[in-house]
């Protein structure tokens, strides 16, 4: 089927580490227009800068189509519109749609008979229907499938993955029509390289892409449990999972935290939809259960090994390498670290941060802390490796091992250091 993109204009709403990727692809070839709310945002951008690290000053320049606003007036000449906007969990782990429903209300202000709207934000199955569209109906007064079409292609940005990047994803798209589902499918293959899968219906694509993450949180749980297991056992967990690993159909998951926007939030948006329709899901709460709990085991589990080394934990000094939610990239958003932070502070132990991915300001505004700029050599009584960063992995054991005093303990997260060179681990 031959789709007419000759008077195709984008409109991306949100330029997080999601839109501005999809920004700067869509204008290398069409007219594009990047909205955001933050102007400060906006302004970094025009200056050729991305403080999410997702595009560098040279792909920033490359679109020569691309512009970036914060005014929605500027946003009335496009006619195909993307939401971006961040999904994250309020109390009681239940869905926040405020950004979706405030995005939804301003395109509606905008958008014209034969408009598309599409919807990458994760939700549970049936938000873009139920929730969103009836307020594109409503400001606009425009009716869905007769003046206006909607879509749901879920994003599978992986923030800080130089190598997985938005052309070289498969794309799985969906429209509210069947031929609203296949010009939704073309626009999109005209620039992901890897291909695109069409889903049968907006709550197919919704689901598939809340599933990822809930598939990949409770395998975690699942090592995560294996490890406080072992550690009771008296045996290495990394160890146990590389023998397991021989055999081909082992899953390679490994303990550790879980923080970010999507593993840690995702499940509850499933799970919110399941106990509305009167189903109370066991499996997916019981992992997120152990996974936010993991942090306050492994700060129990530092305490544990201080105590056996003689290291009161009163007036100690604790260095904690890393503050993101994962390596080699500057969110973070939601990061289990701080928990960290907070319980080994509440012992009495004085804890500093080093993170050279991570905006100092931002750490301060976002969760309080101070970073350090640099960590003191020989002044640590416990260092704790808790983010893979790539700087930390070149340190090596003798790198990281100098911050620390001649009998400090040297606590390993993100397994950096061979089992031989730290003195515990999960």
């Amino acid at each position: 089927m031959s789709i007419d993109l000759s008077n195709l204009r984008i409109g991306i709403v949100g330029l997080g580490y999601v839109g501005l990727p999809l920004a700067v692809e869509f204008g290398k070839r069409y007219p594009t227009v990047g909205f955001d709310i933050n102007k400060d945002r906006i302004a970094e951008l025009q200056s050729g800068t991305d403080s999410t690290l997702e595009v560098d000053a040279d792909e920033l320049a490359e679109p020569a189509h691309l512009s970036f606003a914060s005014d929605p007036d500027e946003l009335k000449d496009c006619n195909f519109y993307i939401v971006t906007v961040p999904t994250p969990i309020g109390d009681s782990n239940r869905p926040l749609l405020t950004p979706l429903r405030k995005a939804s209300e301003m395109l509606a202000s905008v958008i014209g008979v034969g408009d598309y709207v599409i919807y990458e934000s994760t939700v549970y199955p049936g938000a873009t229907e139920e929730f969103c569209v009836p307020f594109l109906e409503q400001g606009s007064g425009l009716t869905m499938n007769e003046d206006f079409f909607v879509g749901y292609s879920p994003e599978r940005i992986n923030p800080g993955d130089k190598q997985h990047r938005l052309p070289t994803i498969l794309k799985v798209t969906s429209g509210s029509t069947p031929d609203a589902a296949d010009y939704i499918d073309g626009v999109y293959a005209s620039i992901i390289t890897a291909g695109t899968h069409k889903a049968s219906s907006i709550k197919v694509a919704e689901a598939a892409k809340v599933i990822e993450n809930t598939q990949r949180d409770v395998n975690i749980a699942l090592v995560n449990e294996l490890a406080m297991i072992f550690e009771r056992v008296g045996i290495d967990t990394e160890e146990v999972l590389e023998a397991a690993g021989t055999k081909w159909n082992f899953l390679p998951f490994r303990p550790g935290l879980v923080g970010g926007h999507c593993i840690g939030v995702d499940p509850y948006y499933l799970t919110y939809k399941a106990q509305q329709l009167g189903y109370h899901p066991q499996m997916i709460l019981a992992g997120r259960r152990i996974n936010d709990n993991m942090s306050l085991y492994v700060s129990s589990q530092i305490i544990k090994q201080m105590i056996a080394r003689g290291i009161h934990p009163l007036g100690s000094k604790v260095l904690l390498l890393g503050l993101a939610f994962k390596e080699n990239c500057p969110d973070v958003r939601n990061t289990k670290v701080v928990e960290i932070h907070s319980e080994l502070g509440s012992y009495g132990a004085s804890v500093d941060v080093y993170d050279p991915w991570i905006d100092a300001a931002e750490a301060k505004a976002e969760y309080g802390i101070d970073l350090i700029d640099n960590p003191e050599a020989g002044a640590y009584d416990v260092v704790v490796i808790a983010v893979a960063h790539d700087q930390f992995r070149q340190l090596g054991a003798r790198g990281i091992r100098a911050f620390g005093k001649p009998d400090s303990l040297v606590y390993d997260i993100k397994y950096v250091l061979p089992a031989s060179d730290a003195d515990d681990r999960i």
